[in-house]
């Protein structure tokens, strides 16, 4: 199983990022990584800078938003999607995106609902729960 480090990511996306703009050729993978980085202008300046980015901290101040997480986030769900595991995630995710008319605001819906069953499962010391997870996009999905 692929585990990278928290430099290992950082590195990463600021090497997707600066693949584009200099038009190199890039991975699947980090073709996939520069469409979401495109969907967020906001973290391209913190993108810039490799060395600047191993050394932030995103715990301080609290609440502060980490763009390696976000973009890791949604890199994790589309993948989940490619291969529709853990089952059922595909049709929720579509479900959602149809409903919210953005596959971008779905993939922030379905990440609150990730993020929920990592931290229970993290909370409980178990194996995440992807029913849970799947049942939370789907309820997302189908909300009035």
């Amino acid at each position: 199983m692929f585990n990278p480090s928290q430099a290992d990511v950082r590195r990463f996306f600021c090497a997707a990022h600066a693949k584009t703009d200099s038009g190199a050729p890039m991975q699947a993978i980090e073709t996939l990584a520069s469409l979401w980085i495109a969907e967020h202008p906001e973290y391209h300046a913190e993108l810039v800078d490799v060395e600047a980015a191993l050394l932030h901290n995103y715990d301080d101040p609290p609440g502060q938003t980490n763009p390696f997480l976000h973009l890791s986030m949604h890199l994790s769900i589309s993948e989940q999607c490619s291969i529709d595991q853990p089952r059922g995630i595909r049709q929720a995710v579509e479900l959602l995106a149809k409903r919210l008319d953005s596959l971008h605001d779905a993939h922030h819906a379905t990440m609150e609902c990730l993020g929920q069953m990592l931290w229970e499962s993290q909370r409980a010391g178990r194996p995440p729960d992807g029913e849970a997870y799947i049942a939370c996009v789907q309820r997302r999905a189908t909300r009035d």
